[in-house]
């Protein structure tokens, strides 16, 4: 079974998911950060270190500068062993970040390399892995199909690409399906690969709520819904 992480930026959604056996880590990022009103970065963090439990939590670095993320990258992965640095696989002028992940990965750091989008991001970061490190590769599958493509093929490559590093040099690479739109990604994710799929709450619900349901039920409980709505709107021809 695939590792489902949660990903959000609540702290009372993480809470809660806590107590989920189906959750297996966390993933955040500015984004979802600023969203749930976080203020306070090294708060936020270390208030959610506390909540995940030793969990794997993904926190990431928000300089654009490789020196300022490195010196942030150190600061953030020492508030404990459970932490992975979320690295932008480029900075916003599109620099690769390739030689200050090698940086890391040979400082014994966790990385999550982040906004993977194609193989040969992922073929080229390969190389910069040191032995024995611990590395999670986040490939954006739901905005690759955001553009038509089908990211199921990427990543079946991107996977075998890994299987042989993983193999002989002694060295942990998760392949991550990440910005996930519906629940048939679970399934689509587990059959090409991955290792771990993140999730939104929402989703988190919908795949508790909808997974392997029987599809005739499916059926009948939307023929009631449209007949309950038409109802309770009162509409007479």
């Amino acid at each position: 079974m695939i590792d489902i992480y949660l990903d959000t930026a609540d702290l009372s959604e993480m809470r809660e998911a806590r107590k989920n056996p189906l959750i297996k880590g966390y993933t955040t990022n500015p984004t979802l950060m600023r969203k749930a009103g976080a203020s306070n970065y090294t708060t936020y963090a270390k208030n959610a270190i506390d909540i995940v439990e030793g969990l794997p939590i993904s926190f990431e670095v928000f300089s654009d500068d490789f020196n300022e993320m490195e010196e942030q990258a150190h600061k953030i992965a020492s508030w404990g062993r459970n932490i992975y640095i979320k690295i932008p696989i480029t900075n916003t002028k599109g620099e690769s970040s390739v030689a200050l992940i090698r940086k890391l990965s040979n400082a014994g750091i966790k990385c999550n390399i982040t906004a993977v989008f194609t193989t040969q991001q992922a073929r080229i970061v390969s190389g910069y892995f040191a032995n024995n490190s611990h590395n999670i590769i986040s490939i954006f599958a739901g905005r690759i199909a955001d553009t038509g493509r089908n990211p199921m093929s990427k990543i079946d490559t991107i996977s075998k690409l890994f299987s042989p590093v993983r193999k002989y040099q002694n060295l942990e690479v998760k392949i991550l399906w990440a910005s996930t739109r519906e629940v048939l990604n679970i399934t689509q994710a587990e059959r090409c690969g991955c290792d771990i799929i993140t999730v939104s709450p929402d989703l988190l619900k919908k795949y508790e709520q909808y997974n392997d349901k029987d599809l005739d039920e499916f059926s009948l409980d939307t023929v009631k819904m449209f007949y309950e709505d038409a109802k309770a709107a009162g509409y007479k021809l």
